[in-house]
């Protein structure tokens, strides 16, 4: 089982942008909880990141016969990107949504996600435990 994981704009930035917010830690550590977490529920994991919208369009496209599943977290893309989820709507992929913070307890403008309209399941505010739920919902998803 292969599974996409999708970073969108900033994350590359975890441990310096608002640590209040998103912690200390950096997105190296978020890389290695990753790939741990995927190691330890027995999935193969490639993630990708960018800030740029089209870039992160143009990798689900690719992961289209690539993927089981994919894992996004597509950042301030969440509130803005039709572009992202009529790529998701597209490639028919089973995809959850990730937040590291909740953003329905932050601005009125961050509770709008326009790609949770195209996933089976949003994980939000459990910091670095949202990618591994994530996997690890999507591999039962995947095997019933």
């Amino acid at each position: 089982m292969k599974i996409l994981v999708i970073n969108g704009p900033n994350i590359n930035l975890l441990g310096l942008r608002e640590t209040n917010i998103y912690g200390v830690q950096n997105y190296q550590a978020l890389l290695n909880f990753i790939n741990e977490s995927a190691i330890e529920i027995g999935v193969e994991v490639e993630c990708f990141q960018s800030n740029h919208e089209g870039m992160i369009v143009d990798k689900i496209q690719v992961a289209y016969n690539n993927f089981d599943g994919i894992i996004i977290n597509p950042s301030a893309y969440t509130h803005t990107s039709i572009a992202i989820l009529d790529a998701l709507k597209a490639v028919s992929i089973p995809t959850v949504e990730v937040h590291i913070s909740n953003i329905n307890e932050r601005e009125n403008f961050r509770q709008i996600s326009y790609t949770q309209l195209a996933c089976i399941k949003t994980i939000i505010g459990l910091g670095f435990e949202s990618y591994r739920q994530a996997i690890l919902f999507l591999k039962q998803y995947l095997e019933s």
